[in-house]
């Protein structure tokens, strides 16, 4: 269903400063609040002034940008603050894969912003805006199996492995979920205050029910400036200080992580090249070290051409050999025969966009499908010809310690 910005009569949106609204996170009410938040910074909405669901092909982007076109040009805004993010904004969510149904744009009514020591309000119509009530707790969480048990998804990991050896493909990223069953409805305010605490060098997103804390910026657009964040190649924390520097330095010199990790600055590169007049991949990976695991990540910048919308970038770097493999349109073959399961919005992109076409992307990592008591949670590891499925299943399980630190504290 899709309800556009002056169907009926041009609605006003006004974005005015306020003074700093300390966490604002602790501002949403309980119903569909929307978050993008990295220490302490971004952005928070909650109402709708406008919703719809993005059919799915091979032009959903396409789709996507000219329904945003239309409705933002629909509005009549009043911004003396100028920056990006405000002005109407509007949060989604994409499918993995690009044939499922579930991606989704909505426009908040009301959006709560800080960035760099400024902080603005966004409302669009006159209805009045919900009001915080108290967080709940979910109470007791137990687990249950996804769509296949840990022995059955070692056995797909092998799968891969072997086409790999085979020659069929060099990398493959598969995904696994675990279902979660809380004793009482999860608040996703809890969630995201959890998440965005615990995780602070993470991007803490909520679109749609999609809840999470990705590490992975998939696309930042200022004006024609963009920068971008590769992660490929993870180890879990060590047990202590020694081991934890030992995990990382085996990491940084393994050569199957390495490679993956080349897989992943190439596709990259691949995509963005055609779009920017200049564009710099660092020749070394470092390290990116979060509470649970550690990654090896290179930072990527560029300067786009033509003007291209954040929404225009994404649509031509996902899916990125980080989250679906090399070369990428065999990957999603062998994914969608082997994997099992349906991604919904794991992996896909998650994030914002403004009237003028910047905003901030991430890929949904370290996140889950929160639907009334029930939570599925998701975790994918980047398998190669010599992946070992035991340690996969490893660190995935690590994966998804994330959303179950969100949900028992």
């Amino acid at each position: 269903m899709s309800v556009a910005l002056g169907k009926t009569r041009p609605l006003p949106v006004r974005t005015t400063t306020v003074g700093d609204p300390g966490s604002l996170l602790a501002s949403l009410p309980k119903t569909a609040p929307y978050a993008w938040i990295r220490h302490g910074q971004g952005l928070v909405g909650w109402g709708e002034a406008a919703r719809v669901a993005v059919p799915p092909g091979p032009d959903r982007f396409t789709w996507a940008r000219q329904w945003l076109a239309t409705v933002f040009a629909d509005a009549h805004t009043d911004d003396n603050v100028r920056t990006p993010g405000t002005g109407p904004v509007a949060f989604g969510s994409f499918t993995f894969d690009e044939d499922a149904h579930g991606s989704v744009l909505v426009i908040p009514q009301a959006i709560l912003a800080r960035r760099d020591g400024q902080a603005w309000l966004t409302t669009i119509g006159d209805t009045p805006l919900e009001t915080h009530t108290p967080i709940t707790t979910p109470g007791y969480i137990s687990y249950g199996d996804g769509s296949l048990t840990a022995p059955q998804w070692e056995h797909v990991v092998a799968q891969a492995a072997r086409r790999i050896r085979d020659g069929e493909l060099e990398k493959v990223v598969l995904a696994r979920d675990l279902l979660a069953t809380a004793e009482h409805p999860i608040d996703v305010r809890l969630l995201l205050g959890r998440l965005a605490t615990r995780y602070p060098e993470c991007y803490t997103f909520s679109v749609a029910g999609l809840i999470g804390a990705t590490p992975e910026l998939l696309i930042r657009r200022t004006g024609q400036h963009i920068e971008s964040l590769v992660l490929a190649g993870t180890t879990p924390r060590g047990t202590n200080p020694a081991d934890d520097i030992a995990r990382g330095a085996a990491l940084f010199a393994s050569t199957k992580d390495r490679h993956e990790h080349e897989c992943a600055i190439a596709s990259v590169r691949e995509a963005l090249t055609p779009l920017c007049s200049t564009l710099h991949t660092p020749d070394e990976p470092e390290l990116l070290v979060l509470p649970n695991v550690q990654h090896l990540a290179s930072p990527v910048q560029g300067r786009l051409t033509d003007g291209a919308s954040v929404l225009d970038v994404v649509a031509a770097m996902h899916p990125t050999a980080a989250v679906g493999g090399t070369p990428t349109d065999t990957a999603i073959k062998v994914i969608r025969e082997i994997e099992g399961m349906d991604r919904a919005g794991y992996a896909g992109p998650v994030g914002w966009i403004d009237a003028n076409g910047d905003g901030e992307w991430g890929i949904a990592l370290r996140s889950g499908i929160v639907e009334g008591n029930t939570v599925r949670l998701f975790a994918g590891c980047g398998i190669m010809g010599d992946s070992d499925p035991a340690s996969e299943l490893a660190e995935a399980q690590a994966k998804f310690r994330v959303m179950q630190y969100a949900l028992e504290g």
